[in-house]
């Protein structure tokens, strides 16, 4: 297994050039096959666990799922809320920030994103659960696809870009977890339901998120700063290749079961704190 590490390690770095040295070492980064079995594990899982359940009854896990989205929310609030200070003391810059130009900030801001290509593989109890609770209709294509791309896409940021202009994205992004998973969370307790008053906001800071990113990427494409051009070309091509994806699913669709089941918010697709009868009839599947 060493020998197929290193001849692997030896190919990937001959294409994407000298990893960044300061996560050597660090757990699940040094060799990219664990990331990627945990990938094929995941979307085993995807195809067997429905196959599993056919004829069994759905599982509530309501207990189950208010302890994992306020879990989830505390560790989004944590990796936003640190990498936000960083930036601002560092004295990141907005439009076009190289990966080692700040010195501590950059450490600050590896620390947090390691997090945050970690809760990548935390997030595929999100499709786990919805199979647990036969909520089959919510595992599309688009949240297949986000889940098991992004571990995947985060193994290689932070091998090579683990600081400077990625931060942006996924500071954003834990942000809006911090709005979507405290509401699912608590939304798994009926009575608590009509008080969570921010669900209406979801959607708009999800439309936010992928605006700014594109925004911000292109930004630094045109006033560039020493960071690698490729990568954000990559984010370009990855953002507008989900939003093709939403834009022909809602040309199949019809409107009303578009706005009911896969609305332009479902880049990712999570409503794991209702009832499936819920989910269908009253909600929005979910966009990271």
């Amino acid at each position: 297994m060493e020998a197929f590490n290193r001849k692997l390690n030896t190919y990937i770095d001959s294409w994407m050039g000298p990893r960044d040295e300061r996560v050597q070492g660090w757990l699940l980064l040094d060799n990219y096959p664990p990331t990627f079995a945990l990938t094929l594990m995941y979307l085993l899982i995807v195809w067997l666990g429905p196959k599993y359940m056919r004829h069994r009854q759905p599982v509530s896990c309501q207990g189950l799922l208010v302890l994992y989205n306020l879990a989830l929310t505390l560790l989004s609030f944590y990796m936003f809320y640190e990498m936000v200070s960083a930036v601002w003391q560092g004295g990141y810059n907005f439009y076009c920030q190289d990966t080692h130009s700040a010195g501590e900030t950059d450490t600050k801001i590896i620390n947090v994103l390691w997090w945050y290509y970690f809760s990548k593989v935390i997030e595929f109890m999100d499709t786990f659960f919805f199979i647990l609770r036969k909520n089959n209709h919510q595992i599309t294509f688009l949240h297949i696809y986000h889940h098991a791309s992004m571990l995947n896409i985060w193994w290689f940021v932070m091998n090579w870009v683990p600081c400077g202009h990625s931060y942006f994205g996924a500071s954003l992004n834990s942000f809006i977890h911090v709005l979507m998973y405290s509401y699912y969370g608590l939304s798994a307790v009926p009575a608590i339901r009509p008080y969570l008053w921010w669900k209406k906001y979801i959607t708009q800071g999800q439309l936010i998120q992928f605006f700014l990113t594109m925004y911000q990427t292109i930004c630094a494409v045109i006033w560039p700063c020493g960071f690698p051009r490729g990568w954000l070309f990559f984010q370009i091509f990855y953002m507008a290749s989900k939003c093709k994806t939403i834009t022909y699913k809602k040309h199949r669709v019809s409107q009303k079961e578009y706005h009911q089941n896969v609305s332009v918010d479902s880049l990712n697709g999570h409503a794991n704190g209702v009832t499936p009868t819920e989910t269908i009839t009253h909600r929005k599947v979910r966009v990271d």
